[in-house]
């Protein structure tokens, strides 16, 4: 047995440097062209740069060559007077657990603030939904509800929200209180087979990898398909505006050294489109992906089934390996460790870091007793009880320092070179603006339930098909020109045909919206649910539209369960048509109502390695559709 091991090692090393030259020749010739023009013009060192990365790491050091000895807290003897001062802190989903720990810890002890107790309460939302609810004021919010203190998980946030409008109550920066690198993070097969694991590659070779269809099987691994990476939504998640300032830095030849005038060449934006299509597609936090390849693991199969790499911080790497994973975002579920852990690989070209700032904001409604409870709060998040909870809930301390365990459970580096702080608010902004045009674009079907239930009158005064139609209008700002939208709908009577079916094709939505809307409009409730036929028939249709260049997809939308006046399609026989169709289509389910039938729908988006996402309280619909499109 011991003699057969070289020789596996041996074969492995022969294809991955086979897979590299392929792979290496196709970046020399499309590189070649840039060199020879550059030459003429006597541009040899940036031509080197394009070439991309080397072997020289960039950045700095993780952990801090003088290290900060952290004081101790120093709680009050005893509370100050009541009634206390209100500490509202907002987090993003990413940092939640660790700033309400730290909510906890400082609660835990007497404070006493300009003579006053405090009590420091703890929320939480994505960090691009509080970015744009920061413009606005928090106008859902009363203000004994709005955020005094708010920590996004990246300083690049706040950039978001000073660009949207929110530039007289966001600071330009904040104070770290703990940090999560941003990595490259595979399951340890893949890596191995790759070689990552020991030899960590620039983010060109990563793009470059994701493009090669025949990766995989050329380092003897067909079963694992093609190269699938995974990205969150720049639009909502730290992660996702790291993936996309990365593949800018990789296009322009420097990921340290971006510009906004890089971000608006024509060239490099092409590249970025390209880089944009090896996406599945998108996801608004890094627990939507890591549970689906969790999913994969636990059907029997592989996690390479559903990603061979997905770009997340270290905390959610850390996370995974320990057995927490969350179908939603917001609820953590605890399991047995996976069997296939991942790895965190750190690109030698440098990454970004979620350096989780917090901020006062200087808005109306902050007293002058809460900004002086937000410092104390802050002042306790530096102390050695407060940089204690930091690392225990997986971030690197303030001198960059993992915890042993974590880093240990996580396959996490203790001190990786190449850190790299997000850039400066223009380059942050430019590439936000610049998303909608370089994404991969959208084939994308609604499936509209409409039968008799969906005439239910709400709280809100509206019939449940009303509510939806809202959401729908909504959910439509999302996509763009060159986007692929149609509507489709579904009831049946008594004779059983469903009805009324496709009611607008799917087409360019920047020539059809007036089309798409007046189809939608002209929806009504009719009688039975045939939920087993809709998506039987919907999703074979929409397979044999597949296009490899477009996220294909149907969005399903049911407040019911299937019910029919006649047989019809079996939920066996629907089942095995997602079984078919599954490597060409993606359908996300929406549970809209208490009587939805959240099993059945869950079922049916977990058959294709789509999410389930949860309207059972029908006055969430519109928030959580706009959650769902973000997918795209």
């Amino acid at each position: 047995m011991s003699g057969s091991v070289p020789t596996r090692r041996g074969s492995r090393r022969e294809q991955r440097e086979a897979a590299r030259r392929r792979r290496r020749r196709t970046t020399v010739i499309i590189a070649g062209g840039v060199v020879a023009l550059l030459l003429i013009g006597g541009g040899t060192l940036v031509a080197v740069n394009l070439l991309g990365g080397g072997s020289d790491a960039v950045g700095e050091p993780q952990v801090a060559a003088d290290p900060v000895t952290f004081p101790q807290d120093e709680p009050a003897s005893a509370d100050g007077a009541g009634p206390c001062t209100t500490l509202n802190v907002l987090s993003s989903f990413e940092n939640a657990e660790m700033v309400q720990e730290l909510a906890n810890g400082y609660n835990a002890q007497p404070r006493d603030v300009d003579g006053a107790c405090v009590d420091v309460i703890a929320t939480k939302d994505k960090s691009g939904i509080s970015a744009e609810d920061a413009a606005e004021g928090f106008p859902d919010l009363t203000d004994a509800e709005r955020p005094t203190v708010w920590i996004p998980d990246a300083a690049s946030w706040l950039s978001v929200a000073r660009d949207a409008g929110a530039g007289d109550i966001v600071p330009e920066s904040g104070t770290t209180i703990g940090a999560s690198d941003i990595v490259l993070a595979m399951p340890e097969p893949l890596a191995d087979a790759i070689g990552w694991d020991e030899d960590a590659p620039t983010w060109d070779e990563v793009f470059t990898a994701s493009e090669d269809v025949q990766l995989w099987a050329d380092l003897g691994h067909p079963e694992w398909g093609g190269f699938q990476l995974g990205k969150t939504s720049p639009v909502v998640a730290s992660s996702g505006e790291a993936s996309m300032l990365v593949s800018y830095g990789s296009a322009s030849g420097s990921v340290a050294d971006l510009s906004v005038a890089e971000v608006e060449d024509a060239d490099v934006t092409q590249t970025v489109r390209e880089h944009e299509l090896a996406v599945s597609h998108y996801m608004a936090t890094p627990e939507h992906f890591l549970w689906h390849a969790r999913q994969a693991e636990e059907r029997g199969g592989s996690a390479a089934e559903f990603l061979s790499a997905v770009i997340v911080d270290e905390k959610s790497v850390w996370d995974y390996n320990r057995g927490i994973v969350s179908r939603d975002g917001v609820t953590r579920v605890e399991d047995e460790p996976p069997a296939e852990k991942l790895v965190a690989i750190y690109p030698t070209d440098g990454f970004y870091v979620a350096d989780n700032p917090a901020v006062v904001l200087t808005a109306p409604w902050v007293s002058e007793a809460q900004q002086a409870a937000a410092a104390d709060f802050i002042r306790y998040a530096g102390t050695e009880q407060g940089q204690q909870i930091v690392r225990d809930y997986g971030y690197r301390d303030l001198n960059g320092v993992l915890s042993d365990e974590v880093a240990e459970v996580g396959n996490l580096e203790p001190a990786p070179v190449g850190v790299l702080p997000f850039p400066e608010q223009d380059v942050v902004v430019a590439v936000h603006e610049a998303f909608p045009d370089v994404r991969k674009r959208a084939n994308v079907l609604f499936l509209i339930d409409v039968s008799g239930s969906m005439d239910d009158v709400l709280e809100s005064g509206q019939t449940r098909l009303e509510g939806a139609k809202d959401a729908i209008t909504l959910a439509l700002d999302h996509f763009a020109a060159g986007d692929d939208i149609g509507l489709a709908a579904f009831s049946s009577g008594g004779d059983g045909v469903m009805t009324p079916g496709l009611v607008s094709p799917v087409q360019d939505i920047g020539d059809s919206r007036d089309e798409f809307l007046a189809a939608l409009d002209g929806l009504e409730a009719v009688a039975y649910t045939p939920l087993y036929e809709a998506v039987d028939t919907f999703s074979r249709d929409q397979s044999q539209a597949y296009d490899p260049s477009r996220i294909n997809a149907i969005v399903l939308l049911s407040d019911g369960t299937n019910n029919t006046a006649v047989p019809t399609t079996t939920e066996d026989e629907m089942l095995a048509t997602l079984d078919e169709v599954s490597h060409t289509l993606l359908v996300f389910t929406l549970a809209y109502g208490a009587d939805a039938d959240v099993e059945a729908l869950q079922a049916i988006s977990g058959a294709t390695g789509a999410h389930y996402y949860d309207a059972t309280d029908p006055l969430e619909v519109e928030d959580v559709l706009g959650d769902l499109v973000t997918s795209f």
